[in-house]
């Protein structure tokens, strides 16, 4: 297989990975926004557990061709503190926020006669209101604002790449083995939705968020994606960017150096995460 046969499998398993990870989660979205009652209102939880297990599945699809990033902010932390190949970053995120849009087409697939429904319901329209537009892409929960919730996808972000790194990091001889990883990193997606995800639904992926965004700017949604009301859409992006950094600096800073056999440098670029 030449080199560019491999980056082309990797960037198609990274859209991939991304693609299942928002036909999963956007329709466990509509699954609860879309129907009264709503069979998540008052089990939380289990939308939580959906998205974990389509990163789980995702990694599990994917992990051997391109490692699973899945999120630009991955990509960028790997590259920064892992040695990923700085060539790649851009075309990882190119992937990666297609996979996003187009598991968002599906998704709309799917979904369209309700979301109609839901919007006629509510005296609503896309354009105007933004109708069932928290199927697709985040936005501020109740009493944040913007700067908030960019102080809130900085922090998760950071605890999601924190534990990435504690998981996937060959001298944590605590870390699941075998290929368990997959299963803990989709509990973990899960822990911070159940834990904070009120708060701004928890993007912690830029893909994740631009890509279905950027897919409802072309299907109707207009201004209420992008730039969005109160010209958030950046926070989703930059948000978890900065999160990813901070959370890999911190724990190649404060817990990596003091493992057993403890390296500071790892040129692994195939560790699924």
């Amino acid at each position: 297989m030449t080199t560019q046969q491999r980056l082309l499998g990797e960037l198609i398993a990274e859209c991939v990975a991304v693609f299942i990870i928002i036909l999963l989660g956007d329709s466990v979205a509509a699954m609860y926004t879309l129907y009264d009652p709503s069979p998540y209102k008052t089990a939380y939880w289990g939308v939580c557990i959906v998205w974990g297990l389509g990163v789980t599945i995702a990694i599990y699809v994917t992990g051997a061709v391109s490692g699973t990033h899945a999120n630009p902010a991955v990509t960028l932390a790997l590259a920064t503190f892992r040695g990923f190949s700085w060539a790649k970053v851009v075309p990882y995120w190119v992937a990666q926020v297609t996979g996003g849009f187009l598991g968002a087409a599906v998704v709309y697939a799917l979904f369209s006669p309700v979301i109609d429904h839901y919007a006629l319901a509510h005296g609503m329209d896309r354009l105007h209101d933004g109708a069932a537009a928290g199927v697709f892409f985040t936005h501020p929960g109740e009493f944040v604002t913007p700067m908030h919730a960019f102080l809130v996808e900085i922090i998760l972000t950071g605890l999601l790449v924190f534990g990435i790194f504690a998981i996937t990091c060959e001298h944590n001889t605590m870390a699941p083995q075998a290929n368990s990883g997959a299963l803990i990193i989709g509990l973990l997606v899960a822990a911070i939705g159940a834990s904070a995800g009120y708060l701004d639904a928890w993007a912690i992926n830029p893909a994740r968020d631009f890509g279905p965004r950027l897919f409802c700017y072309l299907a109707g949604w207009g201004p209420q994606a992008l730039p969005s009301p109160g010209n958030y859409w950046w926070v989703p992006i930059m948000g978890p960017i900065c999160g990813g950094l901070l959370g890999a600096g911190l724990y190649r800073s404060l817990i990596q150096p003091f493992m057993p056999r403890a390296v500071l440098t790892d040129s692994s670029t195939k560790t699924p995460v």
